[in-house]
């Protein structure tokens, strides 16, 4: 009976030892040394399975970061950002543009009277600054009902060499793309003083696919400043348009880019970085100005490309446009013409009055220079040097032609400025321009001071077609009319017959 007993206690204990051999009590220090080795085995296999699974999720999330900088910053899944295609059809207008300008709170209040300029109520898109800014209750001005965003703290924790500024507004992109408005088909991104022409934005934007992936800008008109930062890249004051397609990509890969390209100094030159590893090129528009120049923008904007005013920039560090009128006094002159007929806004258009050999350059909406003495075509579309490069403030080099402003009085023009605007029938407009004074100092030849003796200069046309951008380009013609005084003249601006030469 006791050898019965005590077998079933013995089998007993080796039973529970089979059922449970990791959880039994030691009697003995061999069965110590045996416990320790499995839950240190056990231990090992868990946390190797947990590091597997780890590496996997990461490596299907994270992009790629250079080892060289040994960065490591948690970044937002591509998925995540890669939004459904706009499936946005039939033409363009100013709804499909999300606007993404730069700002910050420091300044903002002083620069919205630019971007009040062009803001209207169908503008869709937000200005975002580092902080929130504080508006006075009683503030009844248009120019703070403008949308304003302040933009995600995350950009902080980015390195950066020179401007912190930069990678914040290099991530306006991000900001922008992720808010997911329907129905955009354009990201266009500018500062806070930038002043854009959007009728003639859109019409620029029309020529281009938006569901393929495009980079569309200008570069700098001081050639120091090209080769400092690069060629082949949108420079951000004069503003530049991203498709949504190129939007996205690029949302995807800001962060990984802001951490590669911490050493560049402007947020454009970051974009410009990624937009390149993106493998898609720079299209330049004529009509995005940086205006990288000092003084006076006179001349350059006198003889405007042959192309839609799209922007202009650096206002606050240029001349005035106008004489006797402040920056912002200018540009309100500048609008009234503009909104009677946006796609001729600047247009030069040339023409001489053979009878007393005069030379005649129109800037419509803007100025008349009239010489007493004939300048070819291509000497009256080369822009006066009235200005310097932006740096060095030195005569150039710019990356287009100019020719000298003479020293002699009398080989200079005689002025007029824009100072009336009207429309004629909904078809045409009569735009006004007075001498205006430049200071070209006094000219005692009789027949400049004929010219001096003009006060007031009319000019008629019909309204620009709109399809004329989308042809190939030609300036337009113009002509002197018979009648008037000594003291008015009057112009008429048409087109060019087929055999007609300037």
């Amino acid at each position: 009976m006791k050898l019965n007993r005590g077998g079933g206690e013995l089998g007993y204990h080796h039973e529970v030892l089979k059922f449970s051999s990791l959880t039994f009590t030691p009697e003995r220090p061999r069965d110590y040394l045996v416990l320790f080795t499995r839950l240190s085995i056990l231990t090992c296999l868990i946390v190797s399975v947990s590091l597997v699974l780890r590496a996997t999720i990461s490596s299907s999330s994270a992009p790629y970061y250079s080892s060289s900088y040994r960065l490591r910053f948690l970044a937002v899944s591509q998925k995540a950002l890669v939004l459904p295609p706009t499936r946005s059809v039939g033409p363009i207008n100013i709804s499909h543009i999300q606007f993404c300008i730069a700002g910050a709170a420091e300044t903002w209040i002083d620069r919205s009277r630019y971007t009040s300029l062009w803001w209207r109520n169908t503008t869709r898109g937000f200005v975002w600054l580092d902080k929130p800014v504080k508006i006075r209750k009683n503030q009844s001005d248009n120019r703070f009902s403008i949308p304003v965003r302040v933009s995600d703290t995350s950009w902080t924790r980015f390195r950066f060499s020179s401007s912190q500024a930069a990678v914040r507004i290099a991530r306006v992109i991000w900001d922008s793309y992720r808010l997911n408005l329907p129905d955009v088909r354009w990201f266009v991104m500018g500062d806070d003083d930038t002043v854009f022409f959007t009728d003639n934005l859109v019409k620029v934007l029309s020529k281009y696919d938006h569901e393929q992936m495009w980079y569309i800008g200008g570069n700098s008109e001081s050639v120091e400043q090209d080769v400092m930062h690069d060629y082949n890249m949108a420079f951000g004051g004069g503003g530049f348009a991203i498709s949504r397609p190129l939007a996205a990509r690029l949302a995807a890969a800001m962060d990984g880019c802001l951490q590669r390209y911490f050493y560049f100094y402007g947020s454009d030159q970051r974009i410009a970085a990624c937009v390149s590893e993106i493998g898609v090129p720079f299209t330049e528009e004529r009509g995005f100005h940086q205006l990288d120049i000092r003084g006076d923008p006179y001349g350059f904007l006198a003889a405007h490309p042959l192309a839609p005013l799209v922007s202009l920039h650096h206002l606050d560090y240029l001349d005035p446009l106008f004489p006797n009128k402040t920056p912002i006094e200018s540009l309100h002159t500048l609008m009234k013409p503009y909104t009677l007929d946006p796609h001729r806004i600047l247009q030069q258009i040339n023409c001489h009055d053979h009878k007393r050999r005069w030379s005649i350059s129109i800037s419509w909406g803007y100025s008349i220079q009239v010489y007493t003495y004939f300048l070819t075509a291509k000497e009256l579309e080369t822009p006066l040097q009235t200005f310097k490069t932006w740096r060095s403030f030195s005569d150039g080099p710019f990356t287009f032609n100019t020719r000298p402003l003479k020293r002699d009085p009398c080989e200079r023009p005689v002025t007029y400025f824009m100072d009336g605007a009207e429309d004629v029938r909904d078809s045409g407009t009569k735009t006004w321009y007075s001498v205006g004074d430049k200071n070209y100092g006094h000219c005692g030849n009789s027949e400049y001071s004929r010219v001096s003796k003009v006060k007031r200069i009319l000019v008629t046309s019909m309204k620009m077609d709109p399809e004329y951008w989308n042809k190939a380009p030609r300036r337009q013609c113009c002509e002197l009319l018979e009648g008037g005084n000594e003291k008015e003249m009057s112009i008429r601006i048409r087109k060019c017959s087929s055999l007609e030469m300037i």
